[in-house]
């Protein structure tokens, strides 16, 4: 935990870099962890037009986006972007975080070290993979998990209808539910909706039956809680923070 004691945040302050169009990970992540960790968001900016380009900039300019905390100092930094860890080469990806960890003097957890980490907590081998990412992303993605020593038995592409990579941020969790009710009938040890972006956690509160189903910000709030020591997230905890985020606005008096 940082040194500085400020009112909010007596659990632990968590920083974040977010996609910059990205809506999803600030809201999920706030439902995931309890409401006394105080999480301070960046956004991951880039002027690439190109959706890989993009993504690939994301990771080479993560300086600039935790440089935007001044001398706010999280205990731990989460980067939440899948897509740039698969388009990476993966030595230099460590070599890359191993920098930034010592420049800045906190560790860095990247969404896919945090999915790693929740594969192997629960001894999954073989794995199902869904994303909503366009098919050279979802080719790219297949082969990290690959390359990671899984066993990648089924993928799945989640159609968003746009070519861009923001198309993801048009979806909500009811998008990945045929991938995930389909899939969940799959010989394997868990199935893995990848992307940031696309909401999940209405899904993962009310899972089809069959193996384990993770998401990208689902193991990125458990690693970085167990990065500042506190208990992980529960479903008993944070779904009625889920039910109350989307429950719809209420109504106010008007006065007369």
């Amino acid at each position: 935990m940082s040194g500085q004691r400020y009112d909010y945040g007596r659990a632990g302050l968590v920083g974040i870099g977010t996609p910059q169009a990205n809506p999803t990970v600030e809201a999920e992540l706030r439902i995931l962890m309890p409401p006394n960790v105080l999480l301070a968001v960046s956004r991951l900016v880039s002027a690439e037009t190109a959706s890989l380009d993009r993504l690939r900039d994301y990771l080479e300019r993560m300086h600039v986006a935790i440089g935007q905390f001044d001398t706010l100092r999280p205990a731990v930094y989460g980067f939440a972007c899948t897509g740039s860890s698969y388009l990476a080469d993966r030595a230099h990806e460590r070599a890359l975080v191993a920098g930034l960890t010592e420049r800045f003097g906190y560790p860095i957890v990247t969404a896919t070290d945090a999915i790693d980490a929740e594969l192997r907590r629960i001894g999954a081998r073989r794995i199902a993979l869904a994303a909503p990412y366009p098919a050279e992303l979802v080719d790219a993605a297949a082969a990290y998990w690959r390359a990671a020593g899984y066993e990648v038995a089924s993928v799945r592409r989640i159609e968003t209808g746009i070519g861009d990579t923001r198309g993801i941020y048009t979806l909500g969790s009811a998008d990945a539910r045929p991938a995930a009710d389909a899939l969940a009938q799959m010989d394997v040890d868990a199935v893995l909706l990848s992307g940031t972006g696309m909401p999940s956690l209405a899904l993962l509160a009310d899972p089809p039956a069959g193996p384990v189903i993770l998401s990208s910000n689902l193991c990125l709030a458990r690693s970085l809680c167990r990065a500042i020591g506190i208990a992980e997230p529960d479903p008993t905890d944070w779904a009625p923070r889920l039910a109350a985020a989307l429950s719809p606005p209420r109504q106010g008096a008007i006065d007369q």
